[in-house]
C-alpha cells in the first residue's frame, strides 16, 4: 500500500481559551442563560443582538490602551475591523444609530459572545458569553437607576441558587475628585487602572506600580490610605466622606453614592448583600460614576462574577447628544466553568421520551413521536436499524427517562409499551394520551 497517497488526518483540537461543552453540560448552561434572561425581562428589559464584528474605529473610540492590546483586529480588503471585546460599546453605537426609533429610557439586555486576546488560563477565556443589561437615558438618567441595578443582580443570583453574595459599589467621581485635589488629574486614568488590580496584586505591588507612574511617595501614601479605608462600612464610610474637604467632583460623587445606597435599600436589597468598597474603580475608561463588582461568598477566589457601572459620555462618541447609561455584565462562561457543580438548577434530560420500533417499519415511530410532540412532550424518534438493547443504551447515555416501544401488536392497536428507565416500571399496550399523562406526572 502506498502510504504517500493516504490523506493525513487532521488532529481535532480547539483553540486555547475557547470552551466547548458536551450536550449534558450545554443543557445546564442553557438553563442558566434562561434564568438570567427571565430575570432581566421581569424588570422590563428588551432583547437586543449586535454584530460580533464592528469597524475598529467604532470599537476603539473609548476602549483604553489595556483593552486595545487584547482586541482581535484584522482587515478584509480595505475594511479595518475587530471582534467586539464587550457588549457595551456596540450598544452605544446601536443607540446612536437608532436614536429616533427608540423609546427612552431605553432598557435592553443582550446575551452573547465577546472576544479578548488574553493569556488563556483556568477560568479565563478568549471567547466567552456575557449577559448584559443597560439603561440609556436621553439627556439625563435618574441616579435611582443606579440603585435598581443591585436589585436586578440580587434577583439573578438568587434564581441561580446563590443567596450568599456581596455587591460592592463605589463612585468613580469620589476617587477622581480626590486625585484631582492632589494635583494628579492628568494621571487619573493610569492610576485607576492600577488601583483596579489592587485586590489581585496586593498593596505592596500596587505601591510599586504607582511609583512607576512617577507618583510622589507622599501622594501614594495618601491614595492608598484613602482607597482602603472605605471597605464594608456603608453609613460610616459615607459620613466620613461627607466630613472630608474636597472639590465639586468629589462632593458630587459622595452625594450620588449616598443616594444609591438609600435607593438600594428601597428596592428591598438586604444590607447583607451589598457594601461600599472604594477600591472598586473599574479599569475601562468610559465609566464616570457608580461602579459595581459582585462576589459570591465562599468563591471569592474566582473574582467578580458581575460588574459594571455608570457611563455618561459613551454614546456621545457617535452622536451629538448626551445619552447617559448604567449597566452591568455577568461573565457567564467563566461563572459556569468555575461553579458548574454549585448551580441549584434542574439539569435533567432535554428529551422526555425515545420512540423505537421492534422491526424495520419506522412509519408508526414517526407518527407516534409527532403525536407526542403535539401534546407538549419532547420526543425523539430512533430511526437506525440496530438491536433493542442498543436503543436502550442510547436512551440511557442521553439520560432520556422514558422509552416507547412499538412492535407488531402496538402497531395494530395504535398503542405503545412505555418503560420508565429510571424506576424500571413498564406499562404495556397503552394509548398515546396515557403515555403523555405518565411522562408529565
Amino acid at each position: 500500500m502506498n502510504t504517500n497517497n493516504k490523506q493525513s488526518i487532521i488532529e481535532p483540537k480547539t483553540l486555547a481559551g475557547f470552551m466547548e461543552l458536551l450536550p449534558s453540560r450545554q443543557i445546564l448552561f442553557n438553563r442558566i442563560v434562561d434564568e438570567v434572561r427571565s430575570s432581566y425581562e421581569s424588570f422590563g428589559f428588551l432583547p437586543l443582538d449586535t454584530p460580533a464584528l464592528e469597524y475598529s474605529s467604532v470599537l476603539f473610540a473609548k476602549a483604553g490602551d489595556e483593552v486595545e492590546k487584547q482586541v482581535y483586529r484584522f482587515t478584509k480588503g480595505d475594511t479595518d475591523m475587530a471582534l467586539r471585546f464587550d457588549l457595551t460599546v456596540p450598544l452605544a453605537k446601536y443607540v446612536a444609530k437608532n436614536y429616533h426609533n427608540l423609546a427612552f429610557p431605553f432598557r435592553r439586555y443582550q446575551i452573547g459572545k465577546v472576544y479578548r486576546g488574553e493569556r488563556p488560563q483556568k477560568g479565563r477565556f478568549r471567547e466567552f458569553y456575557q449577559a448584559d443589561i443597560d439603561i440609556i437615558g436621553d439627556g439625563s438618567l435618574s441616579i435611582l437607576c443606579d440603585a435598581e441595578i443591585p436589585a436586578i443582580i440580587a434577583t439573578v443570583f438568587k434564581k441561580l441558587g446563590f443567596n450568599d453574595f456581596s455587591i460592592l459599589l463605589s463612585n468613580r467621581k469620589i476617587l477622581q475628585g480626590f486625585l484631582s485635589d492632589l494635583g494628579l488629574k492628568e494621571k487619573r486614568a493610569a492610576i485607576s487602572t492600577v488601583l483596579d488590580k489592587l485586590k489581585k496584586i496586593g498593596l505592596e505591588k500596587t505601591e510599586i506600580e504607582l511609583q512607576k507612574l512617577g507618583i510622589k511617595q507622599k501622594d501614594i501614601a495618601k491614595i492608598l490610605s484613602f482607597i482602603v479605608k472605605g471597605l464594608y462600612l456603608k453609613d460610616q464610610v459615607i459620613e466620613s466622606l461627607e466630613n472630608m474637604k474636597g472639590g465639586e467632583e468629589f462632593k458630587q460623587g459622595v452625594q450620588e453614592l449616598k443616594t444609591v445606597v438609600n435607593g438600594i435599600r428601597a428596592f428591598g436589597v438586604s444590607d447583607d448583600n451589598f457594601d461600599i468598597d472604594l477600591t472598586i474603580v473599574r479599569g475601562l475608561d468610559y465609566y464616570t460614576g457608580t461602579v459595581f463588582e459582585t462576589f459570591l461568598t465562599g468563591h471569592e477566589d474566582i473574582g467578580s462574577v458581575c460588574s459594571g457601572g455608570r457611563y455618561d459620555n459613551l454614546a456621545g462618541l457617535y452622536i451629538d447628544k448626551k445619552l447617559p447609561g448604567i449597566g452591568i455584565s455577568i461573565g457567564l462562561t467563566r461563572l459556569f466553568d468555575k461553579l458548574e457543580n454549585d448551580f441549584k438548577l434542574d439539569s435533567s434530560a432535554h428529551t422526555d421520551i425515545l420512540v423505537v420500533s421492534l422491526d424495520d417499519d419506522k412509519s408508526v415511530v414517526l407518527k407516534s413521536a409527532t403525536a407526542l410532540r403535539e401534546q407538549g412532550i419532547k420526543a425523539l424518534a430512533y430511526l437506525e436499524d440496530t438491536k433493542l438493547k442498543n436503543k436502550f443504551k442510547y436512551a440511557e447515555k442521553l439520560q432520556i427517562p422514558f422509552i416507547a416501544i412499538i412492535g407488531e401488536t402496538e402497531r395494530a392497536n395504535g398503542t405503545v409499551t412505555l418503560k420508565n428507565l429510571v424506576t424500571g416500571e413498564q406499562r404495556e399496550q397503552i394509548a398515546i394520551d396515557e403515555a403523555v399523562r405518565i411522562v408529565e406526572s
